[in-house]
C-alpha cells in the first residue's frame, strides 16, 4: 500500500457546541459510569509490537507514537472527558494505537492487548472523535459478545463523551421498547444478534456508519452463532462508504488471526508478545476431589474464603450454576447466579449488585469470562474446567480438550490492575486431571495442589496468597 501523500494528520475536531446537551443514554449506563469509568486506568509495562500496513513507514517514527493526549489534536470537549475520567497520560498500548486509529484517512486495526491495558478507552475515543454531532444518525457501531460487556463499554462511552453532545443507544435484548421505529443515536453498542435484527427491521439506519468495532474479537469471529451474526452485521454496512474496522482482543488463536486479517483487510496490527499474556499476579491452585459430588462439599467449605473479597465461580453449564446456587442458598449462603438464560433486566440487576459489592459470590457460565472488570474480585474458582466443544463421528457435541484461551480469560477476572489474586481448579477424576495438566503445559506455569482433607491447612495456604 502506498504511503499517504499527506503524511500523518490529526483528526478533524468535531464542530463546536456551546453548552452541549447532556449525553443521552439509558439510565443503566449512567449508573454504570461511576463503577467502570476507571476500567482502563493502568500503567502498562508490556512491550508493544507494531506492524504497519504501509511497509515503507517506520513503526518507531514519532508520527506513530504519542506521550500526551494533547498531541492527538482532539476537540477540547473530548480532552476534558478523558481527564475527568482520571487519565493523565496514555497507556503503553494507547501511545501506539491512538495515532494510528485517529489517522486520516481512517485505517483498519487489529489489536491484541490484555483487558486492563487501555484498549477500551482507545477504541471509544476513536468512535467519539469520528462522530459528526450535527448529524442525528448512527455513525459508530461496537459489538461485544455479552450484554454485560456491552454495558461496561457503554459506561466508558458515556464517561468519555460527558462534555460532548453525543447520543448513545444499546442494541441488546429486551432494552428497546417494542414500538421503537428509528434509532438516531450516534454510537450504538450491543450484541451481534440484536444489532443485526435492528438493521434488518430498518430501525437502525447504517448509511452513515464509518466505524465498526469488535471487542473480544477472537470470540466474536470464532463462535458458531456469534461469528455468523457478526458477519451479517458487517455485510449490512454500506459498501461504497469508507469504513474503519477495529478488532481488539486479549487473545488471537492462529485460525482466528487469519480470518481477522480477511475481516479487517489492510489493517495496522498492534500486539503484545505472546509470553506477556500469562497472568503474572495470579497464584493457580487445584483441588483433587474424590468424585464429582465432593466438588460441591469443598466449595461450601471454601465459602468463608470466597467472601474475603469477591469471587466468581465458573461452571460449564447453566444447569450446574443454578443447581449450586439453589443448594448454597438453601443452606444459608449468600450467592447469586448469572447466565444467558436469565432475562435481560435480571442479568443487569445481578451484575450491578455484584459490581457494587452487594453480592460477594457470583456463580456463572462463560457469559462474563471475557473483558469484565470488577476490581474487588480476588478469587476465581473453576468448578468445571472450560472445554472446547467438538463434534463426534455422529455429529453430537463431544467435549474433549481444555479451552486454554477461555481459561486465561476466566482467571484474568481476578488479580486486576496489579493486585494479587488466586484461581482454584476442581479436578475429580483422571480425565479432568489430564485436562488441567494440558492447561499447565500450555501456559508453562505450575498449578499447585492443595490438600482437601485438611480444611485448616487448605485455608491457611490460600489466605497466604490473598494478603
Amino acid at each position: 500500500m502506498q504511503k499517504d501523500a499527506d503524511g500523518w494528520i490529526t483528526p478533524a475536531a468535531p464542530k463546536d457546541a456551546a453548552a452541549p446537551p447532556e449525553a443521552s443514554t439509558s439510565e443503566k449506563a449512567e449508573a454504570d459510569q461511576k463503577n467502570a469509568a476507571t476500567t482502563d486506568l493502568i500503567k502498562s509495562t508490556f512491550e508493544v509490537s507494531v506492524t504497519l500496513v504501509d511497509q515503507q513507514a517506520d513503526p518507531n517514527s514519532p508520527l506513530y507514537s504519542i506521550k500526551t493526549f494533547e498531541e492527538l489534536g482532539l476537540h477540547e470537549d473530548l480532552l476534558k472527558g478523558i481527564y475527568d475520567m482520571g487519565f493523565s497520560k496514555p497507556s503503553k498500548i494507547q501511545e501506539h494505537a491512538l495515532p494510528l486509529l485517529l489517522k486520516n484517512p481512517p485505517q483498519n486495526m487489529i489489536g491484541q492487548s490484555q483487558s486492563g491495558t487501555g484498549k477500551t478507552a482507545a477504541f471509544v475515543l476513536t468512535m467519539l472523535s469520528r462522530v459528526d454531532f450535527s448529524k442525528n444518525k448512527p455513525q459508530a457501531l461496537c459489538l461485544a459478545p455479552s450484554r454485560e460487556l456491552a454495558r461496561q463499554i457503554m459506561s466508558v462511552v458515556v464517561a468519555m463523551g460527558k462534555f460532548t453532545p453525543v447520543q448513545t443507544e444499546y442494541a441488546i435484548k429486551d432494552h428497546l421498547p417494542p414500538d421503537v421505529t428509528r434509532i438516531t443515536a450516534h454510537i450504538i453498542v450491543g450484541t451481534p444478534g440484536t444489532m443485526f435484527n435492528l438493521i434488518r427491521k430498518r430501525i437502525l439506519d447504517v448509511s452513515e456508519v464509518g466505524v465498526f468495532v469488535l471487542d473480544e474479537a477472537d470470540n466474536m469471529l470464532d463462535q458458531d452463532g456469534l461469528g455468523e451474526q457478526t458477519l451479517k452485521v458487517k455485510n449490512a454496512l454500506p459498501k461504497g462508504k469508507p469504513l474503519q474496522i477495529i478488532l481488539f482482543s486479549a487473545t488471537f488463536p492462529d485460525h482466528v488471526r487469519s480470518f481477522a486479517g480477511k475481516f479487517a483487510p489492510n489493517a495496522n496490527k498492534i500486539e503484545l508478545q505472546k509470553n506477556e499474556l500469562s497472568v503474572e499476579g495470579i497464584k493457580q491452585f487445584y483441588m483433587d476431589c474424590k468424585h464429582e459430588e465432593q466438588k460441591y462439599d469443598i466449595l461450601v467449605s471454601l465459602y468463608k474464603l470466597l467472601t474475603i473479597g469477591q469471587s466468581i465461580i465458573f461452571c460449564q453449564h447453566r444447569r450446574t450454576a443454578d443447581r449450586i446456587s439453589q443448594r448454597m442458598t438453601a443452606e444459608g449462603h449468600k450467592v447469586a447466579s448469572l447466565h444467558g438464560a436469565k432475562d435481560g433486566a435480571e442479568r443487569d440487576s445481578i451484575i450491578d449488585n455484584f459490581r457494587e459489592g452487594r453480592e460477594k459470590v457470583l456463580i456463572t457460565t462463560n457469559v462474563i469470562a471475557r473483558g469484565i472488570d470488577i476490581m474487588q474480585v480476588n478469587m476465581v474458582v473453576n468448578y468445571d474446567l472450560p472445554l472446547m466443544s467438538e463434534r463426534d463421528n455422529y455429529g453430537n457435541k463431544a467435549d474433549m480438550r481444555p479451552d486454554v484461551e477461555t481459561y486465561l480469560h476466566r482467571i484474568g477476572r481476578t488479580g486486576r490492575f496489579g493486585r494479587k489474586g488466586i484461581s482454584v481448579n476442581f479436578v475429580h477424576d483422571k480425565r479432568t486431571w489430564e485436562q488441567m495438566h494440558q492447561i499447565e503445559v500450555a501456559l508453562g506455569r505450575e498449578i499447585v495442589r492443595i490438600e482437601t482433607d485438611d480444611l485448616d491447612t487448605m485455608e491457611e495456604q490460600m489466605k497466604k496468597h490473598l494478603k
